[in-house]
């Protein structure tokens, strides 16, 4: 490898290295309950405060992903109560992507960048209602390849996470 490859692979190293460090100091975990955990960071438009959480059980079973569910805070934005979710992979663009608990069913919108959001603050709001009263609440997404996953996440601690989420954006 010539040096020059070699210092701009270091260069590289270090870069990256940095920026994890900065974000790793901007996000601070405020506290866990139960099946959920809060998290503050700062970012150029204000302070962003979410709960989130990881499946409690996944299918397939064979294929473990980085999936977790988010309800966030941007009062710097004027956003409130916004529901997304990861599958740990891209999401098929030509199916839906699903949440279920109970009778009630929530259709994300938007597919971006292994993320998936709803675009009425109305159905979120009646989301986080439901999220409240409930037990466990399962989102269904389908890969790029077609296949479908069920992520099933547990609602234990999730008022309490949502309040502290809540409250440590409006302090």
């Amino acid at each position: 490898m010539s040096i020059i490859k070699k210092t701009l692979l270091f260069s590289f190293i270090v870069f990256i290295s940095s920026i994890s460090k900065t974000f790793a100091e901007d996000l601070k975990k405020v506290g866990k309950y139960k099946d959920w955990e809060v998290m503050v960071m700062t970012e150029v438009s204000g302070k962003v405060c979410f709960a989130q959480s990881i499946p409690v059980l996944q299918a397939p079973k064979k294929n473990k992903r980085d999936a977790r569910l988010f309800v966030t805070f941007r009062p710097g934005e004027k956003i409130s109560n916004e529901i997304s979710a990861t599958a740990g992979y891209e999401f098929n663009k030509n199916n839906t992507v699903l949440a279920t608990s109970g009778n009630n069913k929530f259709k994300f919108d938007i597919k971006q960048q292994g993320f998936a959001w709803m675009t009425s603050n109305k159905k979120e709001n009646i989301m986080v209602k439901v999220m409240k009263k409930g037990s466990r609440i399962m989102v269904a997404g389908y890969n790029e390849k077609g296949s479908q996953t069920i992520d099933h996440y547990s609602l234990l601690g999730f008022t309490k996470a949502y309040n502290t989420a809540k409250k440590a954006c409006n302090s």
